[in-house]
């Protein structure tokens, strides 16, 4: 006769990733490219008072809202993290992001280092990567190369960068986007070895289907 084996159906968080980097690095492609490939992820689109960049869609790369809003949303305790970068403000809508990780989905934040202190404190569990560039020289001419800013808010980055380089060492792990196909393929298996944890799992619903199945 032959053996069929049991299918153990067990229920799964969702994984809760950050990813920051200095502005120019390259995290939107990144992560464009890897959910291309692995599929299952929710990038948590952020809000922003500043204005959209050429070929930016509005609630897909950013939520822009006026001054007014995001002093609202703040007011209310609606977001998950928010600060105030090169005289704009940012923050993360915290509902879109707890509701994804109750249905299983895994959720990347692309946020700034301050953001990545305020949200781990209130997820331990989440896990941090930090992209940067090989060398500042070729970060500077990125940030020139989208010809989008003054250079004084080009020379502002730069040294926002530096600040947050210092910061690597507090970080899960460390990306250096010189090649993107490597970059991708190293942010793809993080994502992947943490889905194997067995911390997403429901334990009792794990450990009942392999003992008893």
């Amino acid at each position: 006769m032959q053996n069929t084996a049991a299918v153990i159906t067990v229920t799964v968080a969702g994984s809760l990733f950050i990813l920051s980097g200095p502005s120019g690095v390259g995290k939107n492609e990144v992560y464009k490219r890897t959910s291309e490939r692995l599929g299952s992820i929710y990038r948590s689109v952020s809000a922003t008072t500043r204005a959209p960049r050429e070929n930016e869609i509005a609630d897909i790369d950013y939520r822009f809202i006026s001054e007014d809003e995001y002093d609202s949303m703040v007011a209310r305790g609606e977001m998950l993290e928010y600060a105030g970068v090169c005289g704009n403000h940012y923050g993360t809508p915290q509902q879109p992001v707890q509701e994804k990780l109750h249905a299983g989905l895994d959720v990347v934040l692309e946020i700034d280092v301050q953001g990545m202190y305020l949200v781990r404190a209130k997820y331990p569990d989440a896990v941090t990567i930090f992209l940067a560039p090989p060398n500042m020289s070729e970060l500077e001419r990125r940030l020139r190369g989208r010809d989008t800013e003054t250079e004084e808010k080009i020379q502002l980055r730069l040294g926002i960068a530096r600040d947050e380089i210092k910061h690597i060492p507090e970080y899960d792990y460390l990306i250096i986007n010189d090649d993107l196909d490597v970059a991708v393929e190293q942010l793809c298996t993080i994502i992947a070895a943490t889905r194997c944890r067995p911390t997403r799992l429901d334990s009792e619903q794990l450990l009942r289907g392999l003992l008893d199945g």
